[in-house]
Protein backbone atom coordinates (compact mmCIF):
# COMPACT_ATOMS: atom_id res chain seq x y z
CA UNK A 1 0.00 0.00 0.00
CA UNK A 2 2.56 2.50 1.16
CA UNK A 3 4.40 1.64 -2.39
CA UNK A 4 1.64 2.02 -3.91
CA UNK A 5 0.99 5.53 -2.61
CA UNK A 6 4.48 6.58 -2.78
CA UNK A 7 4.25 5.67 -6.24
CA UNK A 8 1.34 7.83 -6.90
CA UNK A 9 3.04 11.06 -5.47
CA UNK A 10 6.36 10.49 -7.39
CA UNK A 11 3.77 10.28 -10.74
CA UNK A 12 2.42 13.96 -9.55
CA UNK A 13 5.86 15.46 -8.41
CA UNK A 14 6.55 16.89 -11.52
CA UNK A 15 2.91 18.60 -11.33
CA UNK A 16 3.60 19.95 -8.08
CA UNK A 17 7.50 21.07 -9.24
CA UNK A 18 5.72 23.12 -12.14
CA UNK A 19 2.88 24.71 -10.01
CA UNK A 20 5.48 25.73 -7.01
CA UNK A 21 8.06 27.70 -9.85
CA UNK A 22 4.72 29.28 -11.65
CA UNK A 23 3.52 30.50 -8.07
CA UNK A 24 7.36 31.62 -7.38
CA UNK A 25 7.48 33.38 -10.73
CA UNK A 26 3.99 35.12 -10.54
CA UNK A 27 5.19 36.80 -7.00
CA UNK A 28 8.47 37.48 -8.41
CA UNK A 29 6.53 38.94 -11.52
CA UNK A 30 4.09 41.11 -9.31
CA UNK A 31 6.63 42.18 -6.99
CA UNK A 32 6.23 45.54 -8.80
CA UNK A 33 2.58 46.28 -7.81
CA UNK A 34 4.61 47.38 -4.38
CA UNK A 35 5.33 50.47 -5.15
CA UNK A 36 1.89 51.28 -6.04
CA UNK A 37 0.58 50.06 -2.30
CA UNK A 38 0.36 53.45 0.21
CA UNK A 39 2.89 53.53 2.98
CA UNK A 40 0.01 52.00 5.61
CA UNK A 41 -0.65 49.38 3.20
CA UNK A 42 2.83 47.81 3.42
CA UNK A 43 3.12 48.64 6.46
CA UNK A 44 0.41 46.01 7.23
CA UNK A 45 2.44 43.51 5.07
CA UNK A 46 5.88 44.37 7.18
CA UNK A 47 3.62 43.63 10.85
CA UNK A 48 2.44 40.39 9.61
CA UNK A 49 6.00 39.50 9.11
CA UNK A 50 6.79 40.79 12.66
CA UNK A 51 6.64 38.35 15.78
CA UNK A 52 2.80 37.99 17.58
CA UNK A 53 4.49 40.35 20.95
CA UNK A 54 5.54 43.03 18.72
CA UNK A 55 2.37 43.48 16.97
CA UNK A 56 0.89 45.18 19.91
CA UNK A 57 3.87 47.56 19.46
CA UNK A 58 4.65 47.70 16.28
CA UNK A 59 7.47 49.35 14.88
CA UNK A 60 8.55 49.59 11.50
CA UNK A 61 9.76 51.29 7.94
CA UNK A 62 6.18 53.17 7.89
CA UNK A 63 5.18 53.95 10.93
CA UNK A 64 5.28 57.46 11.71
CA UNK A 65 6.08 57.89 15.06
CA UNK A 66 6.17 60.77 17.90
CA UNK A 67 9.65 62.38 17.63
CA UNK A 68 11.67 64.28 20.30
CA UNK A 69 12.37 67.40 18.85
CA UNK A 70 15.72 67.87 19.92
CA UNK A 71 17.40 65.52 17.31
CA UNK A 72 15.61 66.73 14.20
CA UNK A 73 17.39 70.09 14.12
CA UNK A 74 20.82 68.48 14.56
CA UNK A 75 20.66 66.16 11.88
CA UNK A 76 23.59 66.47 9.30
CA UNK A 77 26.58 68.62 10.12
CA UNK A 78 26.95 70.16 13.36
CA UNK A 79 26.96 74.53 12.96
CA UNK A 80 29.94 76.64 13.93
CA UNK A 81 30.04 78.26 16.99
CA UNK A 82 29.12 81.56 14.67
CA UNK A 83 26.16 79.76 12.80
CA UNK A 84 25.06 78.67 16.44
CA UNK A 85 25.17 82.55 17.50
CA UNK A 86 23.25 83.59 14.07
CA UNK A 87 20.77 80.70 14.46
CA UNK A 88 20.07 81.93 18.32
CA UNK A 89 19.72 85.46 17.03
CA UNK A 90 17.26 84.19 14.33
CA UNK A 91 15.29 82.49 17.19
CA UNK A 92 15.05 85.07 19.49
CA UNK A 93 14.19 87.62 16.64
CA UNK A 94 10.70 85.09 15.83
CA UNK A 95 9.89 84.62 19.32
CA UNK A 96 6.01 85.06 19.57
CA UNK A 97 4.51 85.32 23.86
CA UNK A 98 4.37 82.37 25.44
CA UNK A 99 0.68 81.65 27.16
CA UNK A 100 0.06 82.21 30.97
CA UNK A 101 -0.54 79.22 32.06
CA UNK A 102 0.46 75.67 31.01
CA UNK A 103 -1.91 73.55 29.17
CA UNK A 104 -4.45 74.26 26.49
CA UNK A 105 -7.45 76.21 27.99
CA UNK A 106 -11.11 75.41 26.75
CA UNK A 107 -12.51 77.18 24.10
CA UNK A 108 -14.55 79.65 26.04
CA UNK A 109 -11.48 81.55 27.20
CA UNK A 110 -9.46 81.75 23.84
CA UNK A 111 -9.97 84.66 21.68
CA UNK A 112 -13.64 85.18 19.55
CA UNK A 113 -13.24 87.65 16.77
CA UNK A 114 -16.93 87.62 17.08
CA UNK A 115 -16.58 89.73 20.26
CA UNK A 116 -13.81 91.66 19.58
CA UNK A 117 -13.09 94.94 18.09
CA UNK A 118 -11.09 97.91 16.64
CA UNK A 119 -11.22 101.49 16.90
CA UNK A 120 -9.62 103.92 15.04
CA UNK A 121 -7.74 106.52 17.15
CA UNK A 122 -7.88 110.29 16.01
CA UNK A 123 -4.87 111.83 13.76
CA UNK A 124 -1.51 112.15 16.34
CA UNK A 125 -1.58 115.13 15.24
CA UNK A 126 -5.19 116.16 16.38
CA UNK A 127 -5.96 117.83 12.87
CA UNK A 128 -9.60 118.44 12.16
CA UNK A 129 -11.44 119.66 9.36
CA UNK A 130 -14.45 122.84 9.02
CA UNK A 131 -17.21 120.99 10.01
CA UNK A 132 -14.77 119.43 13.69
CA UNK A 133 -14.33 115.95 12.07
CA UNK A 134 -10.73 114.27 11.88
CA UNK A 135 -8.52 115.02 8.91
CA UNK A 136 -6.16 112.13 8.06
CA UNK A 137 -4.01 113.01 5.35
CA UNK A 138 -1.24 111.68 2.64
CA UNK A 139 1.81 110.82 4.17
CA UNK A 140 0.38 110.29 7.63
CA UNK A 141 -0.69 107.15 9.24
CA UNK A 142 -3.62 105.78 10.68
CA UNK A 143 -3.87 104.42 14.00
CA UNK A 144 -6.03 101.50 14.93
CA UNK A 145 -6.17 99.86 18.91
CA UNK A 146 -7.51 96.55 18.67
CA UNK A 147 -9.13 95.03 21.73
CA UNK A 148 -9.44 91.24 21.73
CA UNK A 149 -12.44 89.27 24.16
CA UNK A 150 -12.75 85.75 24.70
CA UNK A 151 -16.19 83.65 24.13
CA UNK A 152 -17.75 84.69 27.35
CA UNK A 153 -16.91 88.46 26.21
CA UNK A 154 -14.07 89.01 28.79
CA UNK A 155 -11.36 91.25 27.85
CA UNK A 156 -7.93 89.31 27.20
CA UNK A 157 -5.09 89.67 29.51
CA UNK A 158 -2.80 88.58 27.51
CA UNK A 159 -1.24 89.05 24.12
CA UNK A 160 -0.08 86.44 21.09
CA UNK A 161 -2.79 86.07 18.81
CA UNK A 162 -1.81 86.31 14.91
CA UNK A 163 -3.21 89.40 13.83
CA UNK A 164 -2.92 90.68 9.84
CA UNK A 165 -4.05 94.00 9.11
CA UNK A 166 -4.73 96.35 5.78
CA UNK A 167 -6.29 99.39 4.61
CA UNK A 168 -7.96 99.09 1.27
CA UNK A 169 -10.52 101.11 -1.41
CA UNK A 170 -11.72 98.66 -4.30
CA UNK A 171 -13.29 101.50 -6.21
CA UNK A 172 -9.24 103.18 -6.22
CA UNK A 173 -7.72 99.80 -6.85
CA UNK A 174 -5.62 100.84 -4.01
CA UNK A 175 -4.42 98.79 -0.83
CA UNK A 176 -1.46 99.01 1.34
CA UNK A 177 -0.62 96.22 4.26
CA UNK A 178 -0.33 97.51 8.22
CA UNK A 179 2.13 96.85 10.71
CA UNK A 180 0.76 95.02 14.12
CA UNK A 181 1.96 95.79 17.43
CA UNK A 182 1.30 93.19 20.95
CA UNK A 183 1.37 95.39 23.90
CA UNK A 184 0.38 91.91 25.85
CA UNK A 185 -2.29 92.64 27.56
CA UNK A 186 -5.31 91.60 25.62
CA UNK A 187 -4.52 94.85 23.18
CA UNK A 188 -2.80 95.65 19.88
CA UNK A 189 -2.29 98.89 17.59
CA UNK A 190 -2.41 98.68 14.10
CA UNK A 191 -0.15 101.04 12.02
CA UNK A 192 -1.76 101.96 8.38
CA UNK A 193 0.17 103.90 5.94
CA UNK A 194 -2.23 106.75 4.02
CA UNK A 195 -0.61 106.73 0.44
CA UNK A 196 -3.54 107.80 -1.59
CA UNK A 197 -6.15 110.80 -2.01
CA UNK A 198 -9.51 109.35 -1.38
CA UNK A 199 -11.82 106.85 0.35
CA UNK A 200 -9.92 103.94 2.36
CA UNK A 201 -11.69 100.87 4.45
CA UNK A 202 -9.56 99.26 7.46
CA UNK A 203 -9.89 95.54 7.63
CA UNK A 204 -8.34 93.94 11.06
CA UNK A 205 -8.29 89.86 10.67
CA UNK A 206 -7.97 87.21 13.55
CA UNK A 207 -6.12 84.66 11.76
CA UNK A 208 -4.95 82.47 15.15
CA UNK A 209 -5.94 83.12 18.61
CA UNK A 210 -2.70 82.98 20.90
CA UNK A 211 -4.19 79.58 21.85
CA UNK A 212 -4.28 78.26 18.17
CA UNK A 213 -0.71 79.48 18.23
CA UNK A 214 0.54 77.49 21.34
CA UNK A 215 -1.03 74.48 19.44
CA UNK A 216 1.02 74.82 16.32
CA UNK A 217 4.15 75.90 18.30
CA UNK A 218 3.96 72.25 20.16
CA UNK A 219 3.37 70.70 16.54
CA UNK A 220 5.90 72.36 14.43
CA UNK A 221 8.61 70.99 17.17
CA UNK A 222 6.67 67.83 18.76
CA UNK A 223 5.68 66.64 15.03
CA UNK A 224 7.88 67.19 12.34
CA UNK A 225 7.11 64.50 10.52
CA UNK A 226 3.38 65.06 10.26
CA UNK A 227 3.84 65.51 6.54
CA UNK A 228 5.90 62.28 5.41
CA UNK A 229 7.88 61.74 2.24
CA UNK A 230 8.50 58.15 0.38
CA UNK A 231 10.86 56.87 -2.11
CA UNK A 232 10.95 53.44 -4.05
CA UNK A 233 13.66 51.27 -4.22
CA UNK A 234 13.72 48.40 -7.08
CA UNK A 235 16.24 46.45 -8.92
CA UNK A 236 15.18 43.72 -11.37
CA UNK A 237 11.82 42.44 -9.98
CA UNK A 238 12.07 43.65 -6.62
CA UNK A 239 10.86 47.20 -5.44
CA UNK A 240 10.15 48.29 -2.23
CA UNK A 241 8.98 51.83 -0.62
CA UNK A 242 10.28 52.81 2.54
CA UNK A 243 9.13 55.94 4.35
CA UNK A 244 11.82 59.25 4.30
CA UNK A 245 12.10 62.24 6.02
CA UNK A 246 14.73 65.25 7.55
CA UNK A 247 13.36 63.28 10.91
CA UNK A 248 13.41 59.85 11.15
CA UNK A 249 13.65 58.18 14.53
CA UNK A 250 16.53 55.26 15.24
CA UNK A 251 17.06 52.78 17.28
CA UNK A 252 17.32 48.98 18.15
CA UNK A 253 13.63 48.50 17.07
CA UNK A 254 13.73 50.69 14.13
CA UNK A 255 14.81 50.08 10.68
CA UNK A 256 18.68 50.86 9.37
CA UNK A 257 18.64 54.28 7.61
CA UNK A 258 19.69 55.02 4.13
CA UNK A 259 21.78 58.18 4.33
CA UNK A 260 21.48 60.66 1.40
CA UNK A 261 23.13 63.47 2.84
CA UNK A 262 24.16 65.81 0.09
CA UNK A 263 28.04 65.54 0.24
CA UNK A 264 28.67 69.50 -1.22
CA UNK A 265 26.28 71.65 0.40
CA UNK A 266 25.52 68.78 3.75
CA UNK A 267 22.20 69.22 3.42
CA UNK A 268 20.67 66.10 5.18
CA UNK A 269 18.05 63.42 3.81
CA UNK A 270 16.67 59.84 4.98
CA UNK A 271 15.39 57.14 4.08
CA UNK A 272 14.40 53.31 5.94
CA UNK A 273 16.26 50.85 4.03
CA UNK A 274 14.15 48.57 2.80
CA UNK A 275 14.43 44.72 3.48
CA UNK A 276 15.44 43.35 0.46
CA UNK A 277 16.99 45.76 -1.00
CA UNK A 278 20.03 48.22 -1.24
CA UNK A 279 20.28 51.80 -0.26
CA UNK A 280 21.74 52.58 -3.93
CA UNK A 281 18.67 51.28 -5.70
CA UNK A 282 16.63 54.30 -4.92
CA UNK A 283 14.76 55.07 -8.05
CA UNK A 284 12.17 58.42 -6.66
CA UNK A 285 11.04 60.83 -4.25
CA UNK A 286 7.10 61.48 -3.37
CA UNK A 287 4.58 63.14 -1.37
CA UNK A 288 3.87 60.02 1.61
CA UNK A 289 0.76 61.82 3.29
CA UNK A 290 -0.27 64.05 5.90
CA UNK A 291 -0.46 62.21 9.55
CA UNK A 292 -3.93 62.69 11.28
CA UNK A 293 -5.00 62.82 14.62
CA UNK A 294 -2.46 64.96 15.85
CA UNK A 295 -4.62 67.67 18.02
CA UNK A 296 -6.65 66.55 21.77
CA UNK A 297 -10.07 66.67 21.80
CA UNK A 298 -9.86 70.43 23.24
CA UNK A 299 -7.25 71.76 20.96
CA UNK A 300 -9.92 70.68 18.41
CA UNK A 301 -12.63 72.50 19.48
CA UNK A 302 -10.01 75.74 19.40
CA UNK A 303 -9.89 75.22 15.07
CA UNK A 304 -13.60 76.18 14.78
CA UNK A 305 -14.08 77.61 11.02
CA UNK A 306 -15.59 81.39 12.56
CA UNK A 307 -12.24 81.83 14.21
CA UNK A 308 -9.49 81.15 11.16
CA UNK A 309 -8.87 83.81 9.62
CA UNK A 310 -11.83 85.80 10.79
CA UNK A 311 -12.58 89.64 10.44
CA UNK A 312 -13.47 91.79 13.20
CA UNK A 313 -15.74 94.48 13.23
CA UNK A 314 -15.29 98.10 14.29
CA UNK A 315 -16.89 99.97 16.87
CA UNK A 316 -17.45 103.06 15.20
CA UNK A 317 -16.74 103.48 12.00
CA UNK A 318 -14.18 101.70 10.22
CA UNK A 319 -13.51 103.72 6.94
CA UNK A 320 -11.58 107.60 6.60
CA UNK A 321 -11.50 109.98 3.82
CA UNK A 322 -7.55 110.49 3.35
CA UNK A 323 -6.91 114.31 2.40
CA UNK A 324 -4.02 116.00 0.45
CA UNK A 325 -0.76 115.91 2.09
CA UNK A 326 0.99 118.94 3.36
CA UNK A 327 4.27 117.39 1.97
CA UNK A 328 5.17 116.07 -1.20
CA UNK A 329 4.89 111.75 -0.83
CA UNK A 330 8.30 111.48 -2.42
CA UNK A 331 9.58 113.52 0.90
CA UNK A 332 7.57 111.22 3.58
CA UNK A 333 9.10 108.22 1.86
CA UNK A 334 12.43 109.18 2.49
CA UNK A 335 11.49 109.74 6.42
CA UNK A 336 12.35 106.38 7.48
CA UNK A 337 11.26 106.58 11.11
CA UNK A 338 7.48 106.31 9.77
CA UNK A 339 6.61 102.89 9.14
CA UNK A 340 6.44 102.28 5.39
CA UNK A 341 5.26 99.32 3.96
CA UNK A 342 7.74 97.70 0.97
CA UNK A 343 4.78 99.28 -1.47
CA UNK A 344 0.91 99.70 -2.07
CA UNK A 345 -1.43 99.43 -4.76
CA UNK A 346 -3.04 102.18 -6.44
CA UNK A 347 -4.93 101.48 -9.89
CA UNK A 348 -4.68 97.77 -9.59
CA UNK A 349 -0.71 98.60 -9.91
CA UNK A 350 1.95 97.70 -7.61
CA UNK A 351 3.84 100.85 -6.24
CA UNK A 352 7.33 100.08 -4.77
CA UNK A 353 8.21 102.64 -1.90
CA UNK A 354 11.43 102.43 -2.39
CA UNK A 355 14.23 101.14 -4.88
CA UNK A 356 14.05 101.57 -8.82
CA UNK A 357 10.15 102.80 -10.24
CA UNK A 358 8.25 99.62 -11.43
CA UNK A 359 7.01 99.72 -14.81
CA UNK A 360 4.04 98.30 -16.86
CA UNK A 361 4.95 95.56 -19.40
CA UNK A 362 1.28 94.95 -20.10
CA UNK A 363 2.42 93.16 -23.71
CA UNK A 364 4.59 90.64 -24.83
CA UNK A 365 6.77 92.45 -26.94
CA UNK A 366 7.66 94.45 -24.11
CA UNK A 367 8.64 91.66 -22.15
CA UNK A 368 10.31 89.97 -24.88
CA UNK A 369 13.09 93.43 -25.79
CA UNK A 370 13.57 93.49 -22.00
CA UNK A 371 14.29 89.40 -21.82
CA UNK A 372 16.63 89.47 -24.87
CA UNK A 373 19.75 88.16 -24.83
CA UNK A 374 18.80 87.07 -21.28
CA UNK A 375 19.39 83.50 -18.99
CA UNK A 376 16.42 83.74 -16.70
CA UNK A 377 17.21 80.73 -13.74
CA UNK A 378 13.78 80.21 -11.39
CA UNK A 379 14.55 77.89 -8.50
CA UNK A 380 12.50 76.49 -5.61
CA UNK A 381 9.19 75.28 -4.87
CA UNK A 382 5.66 76.21 -7.34
CA UNK A 383 5.48 79.29 -5.99
CA UNK A 384 8.38 80.41 -8.24
CA UNK A 385 7.12 77.92 -11.01
CA UNK A 386 3.88 80.44 -11.52
CA UNK A 387 6.37 82.87 -12.87
CA UNK A 388 7.77 80.60 -15.32
CA UNK A 389 4.30 79.45 -16.26
CA UNK A 390 3.21 82.82 -16.88
CA UNK A 391 6.14 83.87 -19.27
CA UNK A 392 5.63 81.02 -21.26
CA UNK A 393 2.11 81.43 -21.61
CA UNK A 394 2.11 85.21 -22.18
CA UNK A 395 5.00 85.34 -24.76
CA UNK A 396 4.42 83.50 -27.90
CA UNK A 397 7.91 83.26 -29.24
CA UNK A 398 9.06 81.71 -26.60
CA UNK A 399 8.75 77.91 -26.89
CA UNK A 400 9.00 75.25 -24.56
CA UNK A 401 11.12 72.30 -24.61
CA UNK A 402 9.36 68.93 -24.29
CA UNK A 403 11.81 67.44 -21.29
CA UNK A 404 8.74 64.65 -20.78
CA UNK A 405 9.22 66.40 -16.68
CA UNK A 406 6.19 65.19 -14.88
CA UNK A 407 3.28 68.21 -14.84
CA UNK A 408 3.76 70.63 -12.16
CA UNK A 409 7.24 69.23 -11.25
CA UNK A 410 9.50 70.32 -13.87
CA UNK A 411 12.39 71.08 -14.84
CA UNK A 412 11.16 72.66 -17.65
CA UNK A 413 12.69 75.02 -20.22
CA UNK A 414 11.61 77.37 -23.08
CA UNK A 415 13.71 79.45 -25.29
CA UNK A 416 13.57 82.10 -27.70
CA UNK A 417 16.23 81.51 -30.45
CA UNK A 418 15.26 84.51 -32.31
CA UNK A 419 15.75 86.75 -29.46
CA UNK A 420 18.69 84.42 -27.51
CA UNK A 421 15.88 83.96 -24.18
CA UNK A 422 16.52 80.94 -21.57
CA UNK A 423 13.86 80.30 -19.02
CA UNK A 424 14.14 77.70 -16.95
CA UNK A 425 12.30 76.43 -13.72
CA UNK A 426 13.87 73.43 -11.69
CA UNK A 427 12.38 72.56 -7.89
CA UNK A 428 14.59 73.09 -5.05
CA UNK A 429 15.65 69.78 -3.42
CA UNK A 430 13.98 67.77 -0.31
CA UNK A 431 11.66 68.51 1.47
CA UNK A 432 9.44 68.78 -1.49
CA UNK A 433 5.72 68.05 -1.52
CA UNK A 434 5.48 67.57 -4.99
CA UNK A 435 4.19 64.35 -6.64
CA UNK A 436 6.70 61.99 -7.74
CA UNK A 437 10.12 63.12 -8.84
CA UNK A 438 12.95 60.98 -9.91
CA UNK A 439 15.67 60.92 -7.23
CA UNK A 440 18.50 62.27 -9.98
CA UNK A 441 16.30 65.34 -10.80
CA UNK A 442 16.36 66.25 -7.09
CA UNK A 443 19.13 69.42 -7.09
CA UNK A 444 19.47 71.51 -4.18
CA UNK A 445 19.73 75.40 -4.86
CA UNK A 446 23.03 75.68 -3.13
CA UNK A 447 24.78 73.12 -6.01
CA UNK A 448 22.73 74.54 -9.07
CA UNK A 449 24.11 78.29 -8.07
CA UNK A 450 27.38 76.58 -8.06
CA UNK A 451 27.10 75.50 -11.52
CA UNK A 452 25.93 79.40 -13.03
CA UNK A 453 28.60 81.05 -14.40
CA UNK A 454 26.51 84.28 -13.58
CA UNK A 455 27.15 87.86 -15.29
CA UNK A 456 25.05 90.92 -16.28
CA UNK A 457 22.96 88.58 -18.69
CA UNK A 458 21.75 86.27 -15.87
CA UNK A 459 18.13 86.44 -13.94
CA UNK A 460 18.24 84.06 -10.84
CA UNK A 461 15.18 84.04 -8.95
CA UNK A 462 14.35 81.80 -6.15
CA UNK A 463 11.70 80.63 -3.53
CA UNK A 464 11.58 78.54 -1.15
CA UNK A 465 9.68 78.16 2.46
CA UNK A 466 6.29 76.56 1.83
CA UNK A 467 7.85 73.12 2.33
CA UNK A 468 9.79 73.78 5.19
CA UNK A 469 6.41 74.79 7.69
CA UNK A 470 5.95 71.28 9.19
CA UNK A 471 9.58 71.60 10.49
CA UNK A 472 11.82 73.19 13.42
CA UNK A 473 12.81 76.61 12.47
CA UNK A 474 16.25 75.60 12.72
CA UNK A 475 16.04 73.63 9.81
CA UNK A 476 15.02 76.05 7.46
CA UNK A 477 17.96 78.43 8.99
CA UNK A 478 20.23 75.65 7.70
CA UNK A 479 18.73 75.81 3.82
CA UNK A 480 18.79 79.05 4.00
CA UNK A 481 22.57 79.47 4.87
CA UNK A 482 23.70 77.07 2.23
CA UNK A 483 21.75 79.08 -0.36
CA UNK A 484 23.17 82.30 1.38
CA UNK A 485 26.86 80.95 0.79
CA UNK A 486 25.81 80.19 -2.71
CA UNK A 487 24.62 83.20 -3.64
CA UNK A 488 27.27 85.64 -2.17
CA UNK A 489 29.73 82.94 -4.09
CA UNK A 490 27.58 83.63 -7.45
CA UNK A 491 28.00 87.64 -6.40
CA UNK A 492 32.01 87.34 -6.18
CA UNK A 493 32.92 85.73 -9.43
CA UNK A 494 29.88 87.55 -11.13
CA UNK A 495 28.81 90.82 -9.89
CA UNK A 496 26.58 91.90 -12.39
CA UNK A 497 23.91 88.80 -11.61
CA UNK A 498 20.71 89.94 -10.69
CA UNK A 499 19.36 87.42 -8.07
CA UNK A 500 15.80 87.56 -6.68
CA UNK A 501 14.37 86.26 -3.72
CA UNK A 502 10.51 85.71 -3.26
CA UNK A 503 9.23 85.98 0.39
CA UNK A 504 6.11 83.76 1.50
CA UNK A 505 2.58 84.81 1.37
CA UNK A 506 -0.42 84.05 3.16
CA UNK A 507 -2.70 81.95 2.45
CA UNK A 508 -6.45 80.27 2.54
CA UNK A 509 -6.67 78.89 5.32
CA UNK A 510 -8.73 75.88 7.28
CA UNK A 511 -8.80 73.44 9.71
CA UNK A 512 -6.80 70.98 8.50
CA UNK A 513 -4.51 73.19 6.16
CA UNK A 514 -3.85 75.23 9.42
CA UNK A 515 -2.20 72.12 10.95
CA UNK A 516 0.96 71.90 8.13
CA UNK A 517 0.82 75.36 6.31
CA UNK A 518 -0.59 77.94 8.31
CA UNK A 519 0.22 81.86 7.66
CA UNK A 520 1.47 81.52 11.63
CA UNK A 521 4.69 78.82 10.07
CA UNK A 522 4.91 81.36 7.21
CA UNK A 523 5.24 84.61 8.41
CA UNK A 524 8.16 83.10 11.17
CA UNK A 525 9.94 81.58 8.18
CA UNK A 526 9.07 84.59 6.58
CA UNK A 527 11.25 86.68 8.65
CA UNK A 528 14.07 84.32 8.80
CA UNK A 529 14.47 84.80 5.17
CA UNK A 530 14.09 88.71 5.33
CA UNK A 531 16.53 88.53 8.05
CA UNK A 532 19.35 86.31 6.31
CA UNK A 533 19.14 87.93 3.44
CA UNK A 534 19.42 91.25 4.25
CA UNK A 535 21.78 93.50 3.62
CA UNK A 536 23.54 91.13 0.89
CA UNK A 537 24.37 93.57 -2.21
CA UNK A 538 23.24 92.79 -5.41
CA UNK A 539 19.91 90.49 -3.95
CA UNK A 540 16.45 92.07 -4.67
CA UNK A 541 13.52 90.85 -1.80
CA UNK A 542 10.42 90.51 -3.80
CA UNK A 543 7.74 90.89 -1.35
CA UNK A 544 4.94 88.57 -1.60
CA UNK A 545 3.27 89.09 1.79
CA UNK A 546 2.49 92.22 1.04
CA UNK A 547 1.87 92.17 -2.66
CA UNK A 548 -0.64 89.07 -1.42
CA UNK A 549 -2.04 91.01 2.17
CA UNK A 550 -2.49 94.39 0.55
CA UNK A 551 -4.30 93.42 -2.58
CA UNK A 552 -7.44 95.52 -2.51
CA UNK A 553 -10.01 92.47 -4.31
CA UNK A 554 -7.77 89.73 -4.79
CA UNK A 555 -7.75 86.56 -1.85
CA UNK A 556 -5.07 84.93 -0.11
CA UNK A 557 -4.41 82.04 -1.83
CA UNK A 558 -0.91 79.93 -1.64
CA UNK A 559 -0.33 80.44 -5.57
CA UNK A 560 -1.67 84.67 -6.11
CA UNK A 561 -4.16 84.88 -8.75
CA UNK A 562 -2.79 86.55 -12.05
CA UNK A 563 -3.20 89.60 -11.55
CA UNK A 564 -0.94 89.65 -8.49
CA UNK A 565 1.52 87.65 -10.14
CA UNK A 566 1.36 89.84 -13.17
CA UNK A 567 2.30 92.65 -10.68
CA UNK A 568 5.45 90.71 -9.46
CA UNK A 569 7.06 89.99 -13.14
CA UNK A 570 6.59 93.74 -13.96
CA UNK A 571 8.78 94.47 -10.68
CA UNK A 572 11.23 91.95 -11.84
CA UNK A 573 11.71 93.02 -14.89
CA UNK A 574 12.16 96.41 -14.02
CA UNK A 575 14.98 95.58 -12.01
CA UNK A 576 16.00 93.81 -15.46
CA UNK A 577 15.41 96.54 -16.80
CA UNK A 578 15.63 99.70 -15.42
CA UNK A 579 13.95 102.52 -16.70
CA UNK A 580 16.56 105.21 -18.46
CA UNK A 581 16.64 108.65 -16.03
CA UNK A 582 15.85 111.63 -18.05
CA UNK A 583 18.63 114.19 -18.32
CA UNK A 584 18.08 117.68 -16.92
CA UNK A 585 18.23 120.11 -18.74
CA UNK A 586 20.69 123.08 -18.46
Amino acid sequence: MATAMGGNLSKYAPIFLVLALSGILFLLRNMHTLERWNCQSVSSLYQLQSSISSAFKPSGAFLLLDHNHTYCPFLGQEPSSEEAREERYLLESISWPEPPTAGTPPLRFSSDPARSFFVIQPPASGARGASGQSVWRVGGKLEVLVHMQNFLGQPKRHGGDFLLARIYSPELGAGASGRVTDHQDGLYTVELPLLWLGPAQVEVTLVHSSEVVAVLRRLREEQPDRVYFKSLFRSGFLSETTVCNLCLRTGPRQPTLCNYTDPHSGEPWYCYKPRLLDCDTRINHAKGGYKKHLLTTTESMLFLSSTIKAPIQALGMDNITISPAVRELSLIRRDRSKFMPSGYYYQGSWRPLSGIPIQQFNDSSAITQCLRGKLFYMFGDSTVRQWFEYLNAFVPELKEFNLYSPKNVGPFMAVDSVHNILLQYRCHGPPIRFSTVSASELRYVANELDGLPGGPDTVVALSVWSHFSTFPVEVYVRRLRHIRRAVARLLDRAPGTLVVIRSANPQKLDAEVCLYNSDWFSVQLDAVLRAMFRGLRGVVLLDAWDMTLAHPTQPHLLHPPPDIVKNMIDLILSHVCPAKKERKRT
